[in-house]
């Protein structure tokens, strides 16, 4: 894959037909021209998913990226998150046109709720508001992220909608498999926060990502990368380096075998998370 590619990323499309790339551009924690510089060479290079956040801090350095890149604003799909404050109805969709503006946007491809808090009770309310953005055209589709079982099933039981999208944190460590085939089930798609999980797992002593990725003359995060992919997953990988950025979506282009797959999606533990951060107990602001 070349440094600037037009390559076509492959899609998946949603439950409610909008079609996700199948790789996408994580932005945390980058900030200032920084942020605007990785955003930008992301879409050079041929990124055309945008994951953002409120509390990430940078809508506004990725929205001044979309503007200053000679990609088609229609070609990109920016997605964004609406923080545990925001939760309460009014206030969530405050959030999304408070987005809108920093990013001078006119409509938002996707947004999310970025972590339940299920100790407020709102993880419901906040959702019905983001239907209501999407009813007033502020927000083309509504996905959730950091949502267990449980709480899916609540939102889905208490307003017969069914998000789009689950964001949550998986990567080898922690393969999140019987919340994968949930979604599955459910009809929605998963999209992995932190999918190289900063490579942590390199050092753990077993040398399974070692041994697939040079079977495939691959670096361990393309082969980490790959099976994702190979799973379903839309992972969300960060990089300010073009390079890296390439690396990455080449990705896209390995086929793993089913036998790695699973041989890499055995390498998870019970405390395979990277931080505390059980949705039913950890509060976001």
């Amino acid at each position: 894959m070349d440094a600037m590619t037009t390559a076509p990323i492959p899609t998946r499309t949603l439950n409610d037909g909008l079609e996700l790339p199948a790789i996408g551009f994580g932005t945390w924690p980058l900030r200032g021209d920084d942020a605007v510089a990785a955003v930008r060479s992301a879409l050079d290079v041929g990124y055309r998913l945008l994951d953002t956040a409120v509390n990430y801090e940078n809508e506004a350095e990725v929205g001044r990226a979309v503007r200053e890149s000679a990609v088609p604003r229609a070609e990109i799909l920016v997605q964004t998150k609406v923080p545990g404050r925001f939760h309460a109805r009014d206030l969530a969709i405050r959030s999304v046109e408070d987005s809108l503006r920093r990013m001078h946007l006119d409509v938002l491809d996707l947004v999310l709720v970025h972590w339940p808090n299920p100790s407020q009770g709102r993880y419901v309310e906040v959702v019905e508001a983001l239907l209501t953005c999407r009813e007033r055209g502020l927000v083309r589709s509504v996905g959730v992220s950091n949502y267990t079982e449980r709480l899916l099933d609540e939102v889905i039981e208490a307003t017969g909608f069914t998000p789009s999208v689950n964001q949550v944190e998986l990567h080898p460590s922690f393969p999140q498999a019987e919340l994968v085939a949930r979604h599955e089930s459910l009809g929605i798609r998963t999209q992995a926060w932190s999918p190289l999980a900063r490579m942590e797992f390199e050092g753990d002593g077993d040398d399974t990502l070692t041994r697939i990725a040079a079977a495939h003359g691959i670096s361990p995060a393309q082969a980490v990368l790959a099976w994702h992919v190979a799973r379903g997953i839309v992972p969300l990988p960060k990089s300010a380096d073009p390079a890296r950025q390439v690396a990455n979506l080449a990705a896209l282009e390995i086929t793993l075998t089913p036998d790695e797959v699973a041989a890499m999606t055995a390498l998870g533990r019970p405390d395979g998370r990277l931080f505390d951060g059980d949705p039913e107990t950890h509060e976001e602001d």
